[in-house]
């Protein structure tokens, strides 16, 4: 199963570098309007939201400002913080960017909402990150009831991701052709 997913890594990876820039930076708008959206609708103002800040080819990194800014101007937000153990912790930031108190990793638990990086994501809700399980050992720990939702290029739901055992589903995708959609 690891050599199945570590190719589904590869070329879901190649196809997102292999995107043209405009392309990538209209499609990060609209992944972040229906990120918006959907939190209006479904957590409180002034809540937690465990989000990530975006790198590379990642839906939302070209964002300015950055995702996690842009959340900050109604949530408060609690970014991952890799552990030596490959754990995460999570640290609180200001609407600059800037990183205040830290979390030790069963702070997530606080959160109303997790926005999680992925490469896929299953009808099902099975997610394909990049291997490391730090999400995975994260997402045991939400709450009941939370909504965990990965932010996706099109064409990254839907196909057969390959489960394990210490894998956590996701209870919604956002794409930009498709915007919200609920896997509950």
């Amino acid at each position: 199963m690891h050599d199945s997913k570590q190719a589904a890594r590869r070329a879901l990876l190649g196809a997102r570098r292999a995107m043209p820039g405009a392309a990538r930076a209209a499609a990060d708008v609209a992944v972040w309007k229906a990120l918006r959206d959907f939190l209006i609708e479904a957590v409180p103002e002034g809540s937690t939201v465990a989000a990530y800040r975006p790198f590379g080819a990642e839906p939302g990194a070209t964002l300015e400002p950055e995702l996690p800014e842009r959340l900050t101007v109604v949530h408060k937000v609690v970014l991952p913080v890799l552990l030596p153990d490959d754990d995460l912790a999570w640290e609180q930031i200001g609407g600059d960017g800037t990183a205040g108190e830290r979390r030790e990793p069963a702070r997530i638990e606080d959160a109303a909402a997790v926005v999680v990086p992925g490469l896929a994501v299953s009808y099902d809700g099975i997610r394909l990150g990049r291997g490391g399980g730090s999400y995975d050992r994260a997402l045991a720990r939400v709450g009941p009831g939370v909504p965990v939702v990965a932010l996706l290029r099109d064409g990254e739901f839907g196909p057969e991701v390959p489960a394990e055992p210490h894998d956590r589903p996701v209870t919604g995708v956002i794409t930009p052709a498709k915007g919200f959609v609920s896997l509950r």
